[in-house]
């Protein structure tokens, strides 16, 4: 058999942590580590971000000198895939082009029209390419290649292979170390492949509607590789984890266990909730994410799904009352839906105390009992990526851009300002709906700015400030001046507690350490991850007072003033109330001069200063290069 030069090219849509090289990985581990026979091949890889140079891209790959190039091609990558796709044959007639993913799956016929792309691998590539791979080496021809789509004398032949029954006869690309450079910034864990339900707008639910499960055994091993190789947060990479109910809760008390201090990030569905389930949540560094879609119970019928508002209401309820965080995905424009349903649905969701919420435009995928009978439900959308909904019977185009307004108000005023503890008790305080407040919010941000609203645009910092501006100006139009205070209270403390949660504190000094240091002699700072904020109340009244309620804290707490360090210690988010003098103090180091000349130029005395320093260090709210 022939050797052969493999090159995958892969086209994240943006740095994160999920912008992982899974596809190219898994097929890269089952090419190379199968027990099988197969021909020698080598694999090489390039990893690029939308808008990259592709000069640069064309060379690399060029430069690998490969015999057949692939490309996991999805929603947001589709355009330049096809781009270099046609640069590459260009440059190199004789190269085969391959492409596969969702994509290629979804919409062969105009995949293979718009680039010239060889042969698509459809449905999942494993087999796919190994055989591929061996009747190239041999000479053999890829006529009936089984899993491929290809263009014959101006017609789509499309030749389906089976789904893999048994997911173990796959390697697994974690232990295999071809993501180990991916680990410490973030890990796509993928922990099962298909999806049992049949929503009309997904293509997951497609085909068969099988789940196949990778085994615990590997799954634990995995878990173990990543914790290990410092993986700071992992996407669990199944779209229904909790599905299978006891599996999930091994899951669960396993990652408890192995690894308690990396992030998760869980799809779950709601109906399969339970007190059990949302306590084992509860008890990890986790983020549960809740398809709710749609709160029409007719509108969700039409796409597929079944919806109870009081059921889901309740079963939210057990993870609120377990502590466990979650957000909800909102999708405006599915067929039945209106500007008025969508913004009774997102009422409803933000009545539920959602931690944060993801909205978005229907997108008619290809490939979907949606796009399938778009025409007959008169859906007019995007021909291209991203596929996004135009408008519909009921939902006309100035309604849709009403809609996105709204979304992007909720994104920054809500979701990226940290609002979930105190937005309703503001809308209760205002007398207003959730909706109504967030669309003045849109509409007075528009002005402000000039324009188009995108949280991109702003900082976090910035959003806080937007915030206290916009919650003064409402306030006031209202007559409702005398809540205030409380209200920009509890922004701005959320506000900073969400900063210390996401922050590292330092490693503070031992007892014996400490005793043996002249603090006041020291040249030291506040820690970068403390925030200092002062308040209109007393801070530490404000939290001992429960669920905010404006009226209540207006009328029974007197607004004092209070200054405080708010960080991160000990594996919370503490609140220090403190005294002006001492708040002034580490405002003032500097980590140039010493403690005790700043805390003279403040008249503390020296007994005093080097009591509080002390206290400050062994909580990691004060630092130096001596202590570190």
């Amino acid at each position: 058999m022939k050797p052969l030069r493999l090159h995958f090219v892969t086209i994240h849509a943006m740095p994160s942590a999920q912008a992982v090289p899974l596809a190219a990985a898994f097929l890269t581990a089952y090419l190379t580590g199968r027990p099988d026979p197969k021909p020698e091949i080598t694999v090489s890889s390039s990893e690029r971000f939308l808008g990259d140079d592709q000069d640069a891209l064309c060379r690399e790959i060029l430069t690998a000198t490969p015999d057949l190039v692939a490309f996991p091609v999805y929603l947001w990558n589709r355009r330049e895939c096809c781009v270099l796709a046609q640069r590459l044959c260009r440059e190199k007639p004789d190269l085969l082009l391959l492409a596969g993913g969702p994509e290629a799956t979804a919409d062969p016929a105009r995949l293979l029209t718009e680039a010239p792309f060889d042969l698509l691998v459809t449905g999942e590539g494993e087999l796919t390419l190994a055989e591929l791979t061996e009747r190239l080496s041999s000479g053999s021809t890829l006529d009936d290649l089984p899993g491929t789509a290809r263009l014959i004398d101006g017609s789509v032949a499309l030749i389906p292979r089976p789904a893999i029954d048994d997911l173990a006869i796959l390697p697994s690309p974690y232990l295999s170390g071809l993501l180990d450079r991916h680990i410490a910034q973030g890990m796509v864990w993928q922990l099962s492949r298909g999806c049992s339900f049949a929503c009309d707008f997904c293509y997951d639910g497609m085909g068969d509607r099988r789940v196949r499960r990778y085994p615990l055994e590997r799954l634990e091993a995995e878990l173990d590789y990543l914790a290990a190789r410092g993986a700071s947060q992992i996407f669990a990479l199944d779209s229904t984890f909790n599905t299978d109910k006891k599996r999930a809760k091994t899951l669960l008390r396993l990652i408890r266990d192995k690894a308690p201090d990396i992030h998760f990030h869980f799809e779950v569905r709601h109906e399969l909730l339970d007190r059990e389930q949302a306590e084992l949540f509860a008890d990890l560094t986790c983020s549960l994410q809740i398809g709710l879609q749609s709160a029409d119970p007719a509108v969700a019928g039409g796409v597929g799904r079944k919806f109870n508002r009081d059921e889901f209401a309740a079963k939210v309820m057990l993870l609120n009352e377990s502590g466990a965080t979650f957000g909800f995905d909102l999708i405006y424009g599915l067929p039945g839906d209106s500007l008025t349903t969508f913004r009774e649905g997102l009422d409803f969701a933000l009545s539920l105390y959602p931690n944060h919420m993801d909205i978005f435009p229907l997108s008619v995928l290809p490939g979907t009992r949606l796009a399938s009978r778009a025409t007959e439900q008169g859906l007019t959308s995007l021909p291209e990526p991203p596929y996004t909904l135009l408008a519909s019977p009921t939902f006309p185009a100035a309604d849709m851009e009403r809609a996105r307004c709204l979304g992007a108000a909720c994104d920054i005023f809500y979701s990226r300002g940290k609002a979930v503890a105190w937005f309703n008790a503001v809308v209760r305080g205002l007398k207003m709906r959730p909706v109504a407040l967030l669309e003045q919010f849109g509409d007075w941000l528009s002005a402000k700015v000039g324009g188009e609203i995108d949280e991109a645009r702003f900082e976090d910092l910035e959003i806080l400030k937007l915030q206290q501006e916009f919650l003064t100006d409402l306030f006031t139009e209202k007559k409702q001046q005398k809540l205030l205070p409380a209200a920009l209270d509890c922004a701005a403390y959320h506000y900073h507690y969400g900063v210390a949660l996401m922050a590292v504190p330092p490693q503070p000094p031992t007892d014996r350490e400490l005793d043996r240091l002249n603090l006041l002699e020291l040249p030291l700072q506040r820690a970068s991850s403390v925030s200092l904020a002062t308040f209109n109340y007393e801070i530490l009244d404000l939290l001992e007072s429960g669920e905010p309620d404006l009226a209540w804290i207006t009328k029974h707490l007197s607004a004092c003033g209070s200054w405080a360090a708010i960080y991160p210690a000990r594996g919370e988010v503490c609140t220090e109330s403190l005294i002006k003098p001492y708040y002034r103090l580490l405002e003032e180091l500097d980590g140039l001069r010493s403690a005790g000349q700043v805390a003279s130029s403040l008249a503390i005395r020296p007994d005093d200063a080097e009591e509080f320093l002390a206290f400050a260090v062994a909580e990691g709210i004060v630092t130096g290069p001596v202590l570190v």
